[in-house]
């Protein structure tokens, strides 16, 4: 089994850290996306997609996006449980989790990938040929993440966790959704969002965020 992963990106992190708190391990490849890397010749004849992260089982199967990689973990090795015990807990936690994608990540991304330089001809992520970047998506990319703080924190204000009160794979995308809207799209936590301070604290400390 191999993982191809790339350090510096969200949605790979999120595997890594799904791991940890499994305690799974595998031969893991870094594949370098400021560069390109995951374009060349070389890793598209692996996914023709061209997207991180992903995952080549010993049977040459090859999985990607990170929640279906996800889930390949969680039925091979149940425990500990991070997307539910019974239909309503993975309900709720497959909604949230959606949740932080589609109100967070997608409008960090927004912001980081259109005005980054390195990526003014790819807009998009993956191998989808020369689309340039769009410099007015920056501004409503903040909009949106500003929001998703308020939102969490609104949630989070009665709320130990992001799908409830246990750490599950939500936690784990909204970890990740924060870091990367706090660093590599510098959108700043608000000081009133304290919900979101602590429980960010929280998660930060497990052992796993450091993967």
């Amino acid at each position: 089994m191999k993982l191809y992963d790339s350090k510096m990106a969200p949605n790979p992190r999120r595997v890594r850290i799904f791991m940890a708190e499994k305690g799974i391990s595998c031969d893991t490849v870094q594949v370098d996306i400021m560069s390109g890397e995951n374009l060349s010749d070389e890793f598209l004849s692996i996914n023709p997609r061209g997207v991180l992260p992903t995952l080549v089982l010993d049977d040459g199967t090859v999985l990607d996006e990170t929640v279906a990689i996800s889930r390949y973990f969680e039925e091979t090795q149940p425990e500990p449980a991070l997307m539910g015990r019974n239909a309503v807990s993975k309900a709720t936690i497959e909604g949230r989790q959606r949740h932080m994608e589609f109100d967070g990540l997608l409008g960090a991304a927004d912001v980081f990938r259109n005005s980054f330089p390195g990526f003014s001809s790819r807009g998009l992520a993956g191998n989808m040929g020369e689309i340039a970047a769009i410099p007015d998506l920056v501004a409503r990319g903040k909009q949106v993440v500003e929001l998703y703080y308020q939102n969490l924190n609104d949630y989070l204000s009665s709320h130990e966790y992001v799908a409830g009160d246990e750490f599950s794979i939500a936690d784990i995308t909204a970890l990740c959704v924060v870091d990367f809207a706090t660093g590599a799209s510098r959108i700043p936590v608000p000081d009133e969002c304290e919900h979101v301070k602590r429980w960010h604290t929280q998660v930060s400390g497990r052992a796993s965020a450091a993967a």
